[in-house]
């Protein structure tokens, strides 16, 4: 027989129209939540069904000294960095970091969130996989206190502590840079749109087009996991084109090498035919040869902010944390967008 789905915050707080956050502090009669809400809400629990994961609260109270770390792909530059920012905190305070890959699966990122749950970690944080859309395999830390923090690839409409850069900002500073290199045929290669990461560097690409009167093409945006090998495959798309474009911004640097590489390849020179741009600053951006003009994205200091507000949330005992901090990014300007020299 197919076992009942378990009523959560989420379920409640959709619906009494409020947000999980509220919920959990009214379940928790927090001063913070009027009368009313509370009343509201503790009447919606008991009519639903909802019972608080007690006995899963109760093993958050034995610390393991440990923190979990779940992350898309080890492997790119930029999370491997971010890793060891989460580590020098950690460390620092006396814990170890659990970390496992989701390889951008839903799939896995569920399975390791219910390993890092079962293994009692004693806060969790998360940059989420490519796939995801739903969050319910979270619930479970929400529901015992469990401090969470997500970090880069964060979910948009989730009461949750996120550490971020401005994405808009930074796309939008680095189209422009092109622009004023002379280009105006830009294509863009893109994540996810369900991943504000990856929706927010569309939008300010998109912007810095608008405002410098550019026509806007569909045929020059490509999406994907943003990999090496779809790096090249996509950019063999842009020059299957009617009209090629005169330059790339890749919302990742694996993708932008890629696109270096395949020009270099089909003897397209680089920055004159084809300016690239990439966005992170990975080792390799500077190693390519042109080397690559991407946005420095402070990885190393992403990790060590969400170390510190998971510390944060367990010092000062919140369930229900909705900080984010935002991180500022750089323009690293190379030979690869250089059209018109430094």
């Amino acid at each position: 027989m197919k076992r009942a789905k378990q009523v959560t915050i989420y379920d409640i707080a959709k619906n009494v129209q409020v947000s999980p956050a509220t919920v959990s502090r009214a379940l928790k009669d927090h001063y913070s939540i009027s009368k009313e809400t509370i009343q509201n809400v503790k009447k919606a629990a008991k009519q639903m069904g909802y019972f608080p994961n007690t006995p899963a609260s109760s093993l958050r109270s034995k610390k393991t000294n440990t923190i979990g770390v779940m992350v898309s792909r080890i492997n790119r530059p930029f999370i491997s960095t971010l890793i060891s920012g989460v580590e020098e905190v950690a460390n620092s305070k006396g814990y170890h970091v659990f970390i496992a890959q989701s390889e951008d699966m839903t799939q896995k990122e569920i399975s390791n969130a219910r390993a890092m749950f079962s293994a009692r970690v004693d806060g969790l944080i998360v940059s989420l996989a490519m796939e995801t859309h739903d969050y319910g395999h979270f619930d479970v830390f929400l529901d015992s206190g469990t401090p969470l923090v997500f970090v880069d690839r964060v979910p948009a409409n989730m009461a949750a502590d996120k550490v971020v850069v401005d994405n808009y900002e930074a796309a939008f500073k680095m189209t422009q840079h092109l622009i004023e290199q002379g280009c105006n045929r830009i294509a863009h290669f893109g994540g996810a749109q369900h991943r504000d990461v990856y929706r927010l560097r569309k939008e300010g690409y998109l912007a810095a087009l608008k405002q410098h009167n550019l026509p806007i093409d569909e045929s020059l945006m490509i999406y994907s996991n943003l990999g090496a090998e779809e790096g090249l495959e996509m950019t063999q798309r842009l020059f299957d084109l009617p009209v090629p474009p005169d330059a790339i911004f890749s919302a990742n640097d694996t993708a932008a090498v890629s696109a270096i590489q395949f020009a270099k390849d089909k003897g397209i020179a680089i920055p004159k035919e084809l300016a690239v741009a990439g966005f992170n600053n990975d080792r390799l951006a500077s190693i390519i040869a042109p080397a690559l003009t991407t946005v420095a994205n402070p990885a190393f200091d992403l990790g060590k902010a969400a170390a510190s507000q998971l510390f944060a949330q367990r010092e000062e005992n919140d369930m229900v944390a909705s900080n984010t901090t935002v991180l500022k990014t750089e323009l690293i300007v190379r030979e690869s967008s250089l059209k018109k020299g430094r």
